[in-house]
């Protein structure tokens, strides 16, 4: 990769299905500089943009103005960090100290954003990753935004009916081992949102994942569960490589024990050296095909060449006077979490108490129509024509709605979507938030799909590989891992990037930076991540009472409300009485969020550490 000062060149744009040529997305050839950082803490083809209202609100209203910033109140949360300089939320804390490391040495947002996302990988490998996928936003301070489609996508080899055995029923290959695994973008995607807006060296920003896979990092209780969970569940499966997990005595490291990955510190090594195609191309390329080959998968070195990361408009509308930015599809975050707000917005939740009966009955009512859209119409747009000016306007909406029962939940049997058309990720996918000083902001989430992915390490390389081919329609009209019943529109074809439900969103008020935000939980995900912007735009909570506060979801089949424990028994009762099932859990997603106090302009990061550990660093 050329040096960090060499003119950017754009490469040659090439037309995606669907899309018209257009050089917005670029990439700014570079190489790395040759400097030892010892920290421990081609061209794709872009969409049209998706405006929902026109609007000049993500532009600053002062641009590449100083922002004076004070020390917002940390409150009493613990996963609180407050700073005036920079901050980062993330899923582990040296993960999180190695994006304001990044910070401090001078680097940008996105710089930092790029360190921990190598570093996750490192730290985090439940869903932190180079061997998976997923969606960045990019919110610069002079107003330029900016997508990131760094998704999976299936192999050249797939077939429609690949997961199915003789009686046309779905196999677990699509779960675990090497068949489960789609061809890996998450190396591509920081590389091409570091070439778009990244300040330092290349080489700098994959530095301190070096480190730490080399040099080992002290395992936390979090990640020791995780990780003897893993080893018990893999145990006896062929198709999986449970002894990457394990210590020299033949256990999974537990809390307090120092962790290394000397063959995923050799293949970030060369990620650092050659940028990309150390990673598509080259021994480490190779490796990853001749394992994948081995263990039944059916890879192919142009699988891995072919692979590109799309730069995409993202959705932007307004919500109640302010500015979301988010992702377009293959995520159906954007669009559902345009529905979700729009919804609200219709029906005036903003008029009912936070988390009393009414307010939740009717979103959970609008989840209930919004999924089965959802569910049945979305898929890659490369691929499948998607009905997108039709769903994300505010008068299609009120007529998903205006057959609610403000007292009855309606039955899902009784709702199907409402076009007609021509799964989650797991808990275990991760979320980060990144601001700098200058008021630059990255909202990133990305995946393995089900914690560790598919529980299969190519031998050598210590990436661990994804599932995310269960994230296609299978078998349409049947559930997946998760209980999500998708559509055609969503089934396996060669190249194809499957339906996901991570929404990275950054929220704008008055033409400056208010928060960052974003949640793992497969479906659940775009629920939460509404939820968390109605509590900050609606209720005026702060970040750290927005996290703290109890998390509801519905996605139209199962026909349940998901609801954490944390609700209150007259909550749940009310819902029941209006004919609610209602199932309990321990937690819903986990929220890293970053927000400007309007008090303060300060930084008030928030790691969601009741739920899942992590740590917010700021300063």
């Amino acid at each position: 990769m050329p040096s960090k000062s060499a003119s950017p060149a754009v490469s040659e744009a090439r037309a995606c299905p669907g899309t018209s040529l257009r050089p917005t997305a670029r990439t700014h050839v570079r190489a790395a500089a040759w400097l030892a950082l010892t920290l421990l803490v081609g061209a794709a083809c872009p969409t049209a943009a998706v405006v929902v209202e026109p609007t000049d609100a993500t532009a600053p209203t002062d641009a590449a103005a100083s922002v004076a910033r004070k020390l917002p109140d940390a409150g009493t949360h613990p996963g609180v960090a407050v700073g005036v300089h920079g901050a980062v939320a993330s899923a582990q804390a040296d993960a999180s100290d190695v994006g304001v490391a990044i910070l401090k040495q001078g680097g940008n947002a996105i710089d930092a954003a790029v360190a921990v996302g190598f570093a996750l990988a490192v730290t985090h490998p439940s869903a932190g990753n180079i061997g998976g996928g997923g969606f960045m936003i990019v919110r610069m301070a002079d107003g330029t935004t900016a997508a990131f489609d760094y998704r999976e996508r299936a192999p050249g080899k797939a077939t429609r009916d690949m997961y199915l055995d003789a009686k046309g029923d779905p196999t677990d290959d699509r779960l675990r081992g090497a068949k489960a695994a789609g061809i890996p973008g998450t190396v591509a995607g920081l590389a091409m949102a570091h070439a778009r807006f990244g300040a330092l060296p290349w080489k700098d920003v994959v530095a301190p994942a070096i480190a730490l896979a080399r040099d080992g990092h002290v395992v936390d209780s979090w990640h020791a569960e995780d990780l003897a969970r893993v080893v018990e569940r893999s145990k006896g499966d062929a198709r999986t490589t449970p002894s990457y997990f394990l210590q020299a005595d033949g256990k999974a490291p537990e809390e307090g024990e120092t962790w290394t990955q000397p063959e995923l510190a050799a293949t970030l090594q060369q990620i650092a050296e050659h940028g990309p195609a150390g990673f598509y191309e080259g021994p480490v390329a190779a490796a990853l095909v001749r394992g994948v080959v081995a263990a039944g998968g059916i890879w192919t070195a142009e699988d891995l060449q072919s692979y590109r990361a799309i730069e995409r408009e993202p959705i932007v509308f307004d919500y109640r006077g302010q500015t979301i930015i988010t992702m377009p599809p293959p995520s159906a975050g954007g669009v559902v979490l345009r529905q979700l707000l729009a919804a609200a917005e219709v029906l005036s939740l903003h008029d009912k108490p936070w988390r009393s009966v009414d307010e939740v009955h009717l979103y959970v009512e609008s989840a209930r129509r919004t999924y089965a859209d959802r569910n049945l119409l979305l898929g890659d747009p490369d691929f499948v024509e998607l009905p997108m000016a039709k769903l994300l306007d505010v008068s299609y909406v009120r007529s998903r709605v205006a057959d609610i029962d403000p007292l009855h939940a309606t039955p899902s049997s009784k709702i199907g979507a409402g076009i007609t058309a021509g799964k989650k990720e797991s808990e275990q996918t991760t979320h980060f938030s990144v601001v700098d000083d200058a008021g630059n902001a990255v909202s990133n989430t990305y995946t393995l799909n089900l914690g560790f992915g598919s529980m299969f390490v190519a031998p050598g390389t210590g990436v661990l590989l994804n599932n995310e081919m269960d994230d296609f329609a299978v078998k349409p009209g049947t559930a997946n891992a998760f209980g999500l019943v998708q559509g055609e529109q969503n089934r396996i074809e060669p190249g194809k990037r499957m339906l996901s439900s991570m929404t990275p969103t950054i929220v704008v008020a008055d033409g400056k930076l208010r928060a960052v935000l974003g949640s793992p939980g497969g479906p659940t995900i775009t629920t939460t991540v509404s939820q968390h912007v109605r509590a900050l735009v609606d209720y005026g909570l702060s970040a750290d009472a927005v996290v703290e506060s109890p998390r509801v979801h519905h996605q139209w089949l199962p026909d349940k409300i998901w609801a954490e424990d944390r609700i209150s028994p007259e909550l749940e009762a009310g819902l029941v009485a209006r004919g609610h099932e209602v199932a309990k859990r321990g937690s819903i997603g986990h929220a890293n969020i970053i927000e400007v106090d309007p008090a303060t302009q300060g930084f008030r990061a928030v790691a969601d550490v009741s739920r899942d550990g992590g740590k917010a660093s700021a300063y």
